[in-house]
């Protein structure tokens, strides 16, 4: 679903005194749920089309996002973690923006993210491929954006993995974004990627975005500028909900005009 913030978008209509937004759909931008060289989609992906949901009292009234549910240092993942010393890897500084199509910033949005550790495995039970899990990271964070839409973690740079999609199948490194609006419906979840990885050619998930432009929008661009002297280095990756320089969400919903 597009646009977090903005209900009240061109071409939105009200049905029984909501407003229910419409949004024009980019082609060749978000990844088709049907991808058959990303493997899993061909049991997990819907085979009718889908019908945007109205959205109704019970999505616009709760929950609510707020500063009390975010906790001190839920943005610092090499923190965040309650183990007895620092993780492993090299730290890393992911700062960045949410923006509307016309450069508006998106204030107060969660933002949350979760990734792999610097040997490339998560700390989840389904994770069992034989890298050392690390007792001092877990992997995940959040926190709300600012007046100006600018967020900003602190974490380490997550490992390659593979993930038997294809023979000698690795994912290239990365970071998972989602975001939530002011209604629990309104989320969306995308991929950050990191500059000149080596193993871009042969991931399904990053190749099922067709328009080279749009692949180009989930690298993050390394910040010298942010980087800080003898601590970390930066990187940053602005997101932008809808227009032509949208970033490229995970899914995508067929507009129903009944």
């Amino acid at each position: 679903m597009s646009g977090l913030h903005d209900l009240r978008a061109p071409g939105a209509i009200t049905r029984g005194g909501l407003v229910v937004p419409q949004y024009p759909i980019p082609q060749d931008v978000h990844p088709p749920l049907d991808s058959p060289e990303y493997l899993s989609t061909v049991k997990r992906h819907p085979k009718e089309p889908l019908r945007a949901l109205p959205q109704r009292l019970t999505e616009l009234t709760g929950p609510v996002f707020g500063n009390d549910r975010v906790g001190e240092n839920e943005n610092d993942l090499t923190v965040a973690h309650g183990g007895p010393g620092e993780p492993i890897g090299q730290r890393i500084i992911v700062h960045g923006r949410v923006l509307e199509e016309d450069g508006r910033p998106v204030p107060n949005t969660l933002v949350e993210v979760w990734q792999a550790n610097a040997a490339g495995r998560y700390a989840h039970v389904w994770d069992t491929w034989p890298a050392p899990l690390d007792p001092n990271f877990v992997g995940v964070g959040r926190m709300l954006t600012d007046a100006e839409g600018r967020y900003r973690f602190t974490s380490v740079k997550p490992g390659a993995y593979p993930w038997r999609n294809h023979p000698n199948a690795w994912r290239p490194a990365h970071i998972h974004f989602s975001l939530f609006g002011r209604a629990f419906t309104q989320r969306l979840v995308t991929q950050m990627y990191f500059p000149d990885d080596p193993l871009f050619f042969q991931d399904p998930i990053y190749n099922s975005v067709r328009d080279e432009k749009a692949r180009a929008r989930m690298i993050s661009r390394f910040d010298y500028a942010k980087t800080e002297d003898t601590w970390a280095l930066a990187f940053e990756f602005d997101i932008v909900l809808r227009g032509p320089e949208a970033s490229v969400f995970e899914e995508e919903e067929d507009e129903d005009d009944e």
